[in-house]
């Protein structure tokens, strides 16, 4: 009896959880028990549930069972597609843990074959001629091919399956940048995306009042600059003397990936206030010379990275020039988003290198001493009131000068800090004008203090520019170069 009771005792204690580790105790406090953290792999071969585990071990075993028959390889794509919509329609109502879980197991169950990619890399250093070197780079690609791109691709197959690896991808990117775990899905998910979405399988359509109300409420669903207010505000966005475009992606009907609202005016505009303005008369268009993008919106959160805003542009500048042949200009009427919290952290010691006559006007309008040091804090306090300053106030001057830095001078890796800058510089503009009070709204005021700025698109420089900018110098115009020189 006793040998078979200890039996028993031993068998029930593989069954159950082993015991928590506990982490050091802090400020006397008891100290907390932490679980170590499982993979997949151990969880499906245990037998119960553990700690914060959203998937007990047999239905985590039943949902591989699924993947791996959506992902098989004998199966057709057709059947492939079939089997992973009963995952997705699982998917659909499960909570946000158990959707880990599935994350989990594609990240973890279905990368590639860590032996052969290992003997393929091995072949590819250890070839002695550009013959072996080109077979051995076929075996490596074919190494890298996996499992998880034959099953996201069969996720693609059924009605619906585009949308539904976007909103994948757009609850992954939610996540915190230090959650790492479903670092290799993401990575799949992004390198398949800029394939299928890539500007050959896109088709640029006009969108005017005349669109299918559906399409016209995405708009207003998705503008992400200046929101749109009304049904009459969209309107007037769709004038006669307005263009609105987007790109559209043949298995996602009805549903824009990003789209551009463009005005014909003729000369570059210095103010949003006109171009929203419901009331303002619509402007003669035969007379246009400028074509302004004042508004650019992606609407994909999920296809973050994959950039074709540069081709939308470029797309729309032909389009229109076609239509208008007095189009001279492209240019936009841009925010500068990151410039009030650049300022913040970086003021100080940007005034510090202000030239002396500035510098000493300014300290007198912000009623410091001359030889004392020049606080940022106190010039963001001065530029809440930007909207009132006379035009030769030296704080005005002072802020103009600090926005010509922070967009003709500041980067990261090469790259300018500021997004709106960095998205149009990387396709080929220039840093053009700025403008004072150009965006006079809550919003501008606090991004800005109500500047905006003109990036140009001068469509025979585009590719100097951005040679420019892998030197690492941002391209600007001479204006911006003098405010710059002070």
């Amino acid at each position: 009896m006793n040998l078979a009771s200890e039996w028993i005792t031993r068998g029930v204690s593989k069954l159950r959880s082993p015991e928590p580790v506990q982490s050091p105790a802090e400020g006397g406090k008891p100290a907390a028990k932490v679980l170590p953290v499982r993979s997949t792999h151990e969880r499906l071969k245990a037998t119960l549930r553990r700690g914060a585990e959203a998937l007990a071990p047999r239905v985590l075993r039943r949902l591989m069972e699924d993947l791996q028959a959506a992902s098989a390889e004998q199966v057709s794509e057709v059947e492939g597609g079939r089997r992973a919509k009963d995952v997705m329609d699982w998917y659909a109502t499960a909570p946000a843990g158990e959707r880990q879980d599935l994350w989990l197991l594609v990240c973890e169950q279905f990368g590639p074959d860590a032996e052969r990619l290992q003997r393929a890399r091995q072949h590819y250093d250890e070839a002695d001629s550009e013959l072996e070197r080109g077979q051995a780079e076929i075996a490596l690609r074919r190494a890298l091919s996996s499992a998880r791109t034959r099953l996201l691709q069969r996720f693609a197959v059924p009605a619906g399956g585009m949308r539904f690896l976007l909103d994948l991808r757009a609850e992954l990117l939610a996540l915190p940048k230090s959650d790492k775990r479903f670092a290799a899905l993401d990575a799949e998910l992004e390198h398949l995306f800029s394939t299928w979405f890539d500007v050959a399988f896109l088709e640029l359509q006009r969108l005017s009042w005349d669109s299918p109300a559906s399409l016209l409420e995405k708009l207003i669903q998705y503008e992400a600059v200046h929101d749109i207010r009304s049904w009459t505000d969209l309107k007037n966005r769709l004038d006669s003397d307005r263009r609105c475009y987007g790109f559209f992606h043949p298995r996602l009907p009805g549903e824009p990936l990003i789209f551009v609202e463009v005005a014909l005016v003729d000369d570059l505009s210095d103010s949003i206030t006109p171009l929203l303005d419901e009331s303002a008369a619509t402007a003669d268009i035969s007379r246009a010379s400028t074509a302004i993008f004042y508004s650019i919106s992606n609407t994909q959160a999920g296809l973050r990275g994959v950039s074709f805003g540069d081709s939308l542009i470029k797309h729309v500048a032909q389009t229109l020039s076609a239509e208008f042949p007095k189009l001279r200009t492209f240019a936009t009427l841009s925010p500068i988003p990151g410039f009030r919290t650049w300022l913040a952290k970086n003021g100080t010691p940007l005034l510090a290198r202000m030239a002396d006559k500035p510098r000493g006007e300014l300290a007198r309008a912000l009623g410091i001493a001359p030889k004392l040091p020049l606080d940022a804090a106190v010039l963001l306090e001065a530029a809440e009131k930007a909207a009132q300053l006379p035009q030769n106030s030296p704080v005005r001057r002072a802020l103009l000068w600090c926005a010509a830095h922070y967009l003709g001078k500041e980067s990261h890796n090469g790259r300018p800090l500021d997004p709106v800058a960095r998205f149009h510089l990387g396709n080929g503009a220039r840093v053009e004008r700025l403008n004072w009070a150009g965006d006079p709204s809550a919003k501008g005021a606090r991004q800005s203090f109500g500047l905006m700025v003109n990036y140009l698109y001068d469509l025979k420089k585009i590719d100097k520019h951005r040679g420019l900018l892998a030197q690492g110098r941002i391209p600007v115009s001479r204006d911006i170069e003098s405010l710059i020189k002070g």
